[in-house]
């Protein structure tokens, strides 16, 4: 992918980022809409809550199980082959899902969907990160490619509250429409690319295999840690064949002549920091949205168009991350305004821990803005720190490892507060006061996860000085 002239950025060039920025947007309003609609659906088709929770969890799996793959296929097989391909992908399988009439079908249509994104999104922003020199116009191509995607999560809570009143299907069917917009014009967009050298020396099956296979199983495995001691056995026998399979996998890349991902890219300290930081910060993000949507809906009866509405304020990052962010990024450098991002969200899921039953939305509201600016200030820095100092021919993996990480995040900040939701609830009287103890109780892991994401970050403040 030929990178961008230093003197000028043509108008081709703005419609490439808009595209790219279209599928990051896609990806997050098309989970925001279905996490939504979810009861809606359970309720028309009369699935069972496992059912249903596997509709989301399906997505959840497809996408951790196979970031790490999509990733390194996009620099292996060609950026532009792998995000058209699985864009397409997508797009049959959205709708797909809008025409079930049974859980499997569903379950199966978003698991596939949830392994296109895995491959669609680490190429996507690869082809932003090999398009642009290292330097402040990347910096920016990236900061707006990731407040795009926190955008389309935060509108998507709304537009998915919306659709679900005219029905729940259009939830599948609206992205299908964007979809085919977004590959119509990527087609015509998107230069021709060479495949790189490494595919010829042959592909390696057996890493890849065994690293779906290992994702995969830790996926599941903290999927289910939300089930609490039901199960355990099964949750604790994934999550321990999950990890025997990461230690076969580093053994067969080893020995591998063209290893699907070059080991020593962990001794890149600054990669490694900023992916460690993205899980602990999605984790808390995610965690902390989860809990306070149980808090509004089950608590305070808000039905889920008021609360989507409610949380939109924490969207205020999709119009900061674009324009204040680079101007901090460029003054004080990228670990200091990561740094002031956990800062910034510890200080507002502490504000909510002392959450009351009769708290009004003016009370809440200085959380919401105060997260949502945190967002701001750490997502699209962190994707920076994440692909900086990585080669150019290893972008795809940078971007893989990196979405692969919030994933998991993702992941286990929603079951970890559940877990401790669950536990907290168990112990409840069922009194009002009671359950809001337990809603608290779970308020606390968000406010650790950005606890550590600190300590994590800290180190890179020694090296955070201006961009040039």
């Amino acid at each position: 992918m030929a990178t961008v002239p230093a003197d000028r950025e043509s108008t081709g060039n703005r419609a490439l980022l808009l595209v790219l920025c279209g599928t990051i947007f896609l990806e997050g309003s098309d989970v925001a809409m279905l996490a939504v609609a979810v009861p809606t659906i359970r309720a028309e088709l009369g699935l069972t809550t496992g059912a249903a929770a596997w509709v989301m969890s399906g997505y959840v799996l497809g996408y951790a199980g196979f970031t790490l793959l999509g990733g390194r296929a996009a620099d292996l097989l060609g950026r532009r082959r792998m995000f058209l391909t699985w864009l397409g992908v997508f797009l049959v399988f959205s709708m797909l899902g809008g025409l079930a009439d049974n859980a499997l079908t569903l379950v199966v249509a978003r698991f596939v969907t949830g392994v296109a994104a895995a491959f669609m999104t680490p190429a996507a922003m690869s082809i932003i990160t090999t398009s642009y020199p290292a330097g402040p116009r990347r910096d920016k191509a990236l900061l707006v490619f990731a407040g795009v995607g926190a955008g389309g999560f935060s509108l998507g809570l709304v537009i998915g509250g919306l659709l679900t009143g005219l029905g729940w299907r259009w939830v599948f069917f609206a992205p299908v429409f964007l979809a085919g917009a977004l590959l119509l014009a990527a087609l015509r967009l998107l230069p021709a690319e060479p495949r790189s050298g490494p595919v010829e020396h042959g592909f390696d099956l057996a890493g890849a295999a065994v690293a779906a296979a290992a994702m995969l199983l830790l996926a599941y495995g903290i999927v289910r840690l939300e089930h609490g001691g039901e199960g355990l056995g099964l949750t604790v026998g994934a999550l321990a064949a999950g990890l025997a399979l990461v230690g076969a996998f580093i053994a067969i890349e080893r020995r591998a002549k063209a290893p699907l991902i070059r080991l020593g890219i962990f001794r890149e300290a600054a990669m490694v920091r900023a992916d460690a930081a993205a899980l602990l910060f999605l984790g808390a993000f995610f965690g902390f949205q989860f809990i306070v949507t149980l808090y509004l809906q089950e608590l305070r009866n808000w039905s889920s168009l008021q609360t989507a509405i409610a949380l939109i304020a924490m969207g205020c990052d999709a119009v900061l991350a674009p324009t204040l962010t680079p101007r901090l990024v460029k003054r004080y450098g990228n670990g200091r305004v990561i740094f002031g991002g956990f800062v910034l969200a510890i200080v507002a899921y502490g504000l909510f821990l002392p959450v009351g039953v009769e708290w009004s939305y003016a009370a809440m509201f200085p959380t919401l803005i105060i997260a949502g600016t945190a967002f701001a200030l750490a997502y699209g820095p962190l994707t920076i720190a994440a692909t900086d100092s990585v080669a150019k021919e290893e972008q795809g993996l940078a971007g893989g490892l990196l979405y692969t990480f919030t994933q998991f995040g993702s992941a286990v900040g929603i079951s970890a507060v559940t877990a401790v939701y669950g536990l907290a609830v168990a112990g409840a009287d069922g009194s009002a006061d009671s359950v809001l103890d337990a809603y608290r109780t779970a308020l606390v892991v968000p406010v650790v996860l950005v606890l550590l994401g600190a300590a994590v970050t800290a180190p890179g403040l020694r090296a955070a000085g201006p961009r040039a």
